[in-house]
Order: C-alpha cells, then structure tokens, then sequence
C-alpha cells in the first residue's frame, strides 16, 4: 500500500475498449494499494504520478510487525482503511446510480 505524501496521482482502469479509464485523483493524505493488503490478490488498476509526489510504503511484512508490537495500533490502521474503503463504496454505489439513471432517460 502506498500513502501521498505530497504531489498528485492518478487511477486508471482499462476499459473495454482497451482504453485507459481515469477512476479517481489522490492528493496528499490519501492511499491506494490497500486491497491487495486485505485480499492478497493482483492489482485492480493502475495508478501513474501527475506530477512530482513522493510515496510512504506500507508492506504486509509491516502490516505483521505492527499487529504483532501493537494490537491497538494494527486495529486503528485497519479500521481507517475500511472506513475509506466504505467511503469510496459509496462514491461507487451512487455514481452507479446516477449511470443507471441516465440510461433509463434515454
């Protein structure tokens, strides 16, 4: 996983088309790279700087040394992941919405 210290990334997946989709921005303060921390399976999108930024790496061998010094810590860590994870469930779940909307409009 990795945090945004400062700069700018992008989010992209490749759509149907084979074209790159933008997903999101993060800024300073925001991560990506947490689902393969809770999943342990590949990537599900790519992420590409936009402009100079600098990264904090978090490993699943750090993830281990955390819980294992630290249970109150590890749970904290955890719990702000899944809270973000909720929050961008959300995001997801109403522009699907808005998506499904238009469709019918049309």
């Amino acid at each position: 996983m990795y945090i945004v210290h400062s700069g700018e990334v992008a989010v992209s997946k490749l759509g149907e088309s084979g074209l790159a989709i933008r997903m999101a921005g993060l800024g300073p303060g925001d991560f990506f790279g947490e689902m393969t921390l809770i999943e342990m399976q590949n990537r599900s999108a790519s992420v590409v700087a936009e402009s100079p930024t600098v990264l904090y790496e978090l490993t699943a061998g750090n993830l281990y040394t955390c819980y294992k010094a630290d249970i109150h810590a590890y749970v904290m860590v955890m719990q702000n992941i899944n809270r973000e994870l909720c929050r961008r469930l959300r995001r997801a779940d109403n522009r699907i919405a808005e998506l499904a909307d238009a469709s019918r409009e049309k």
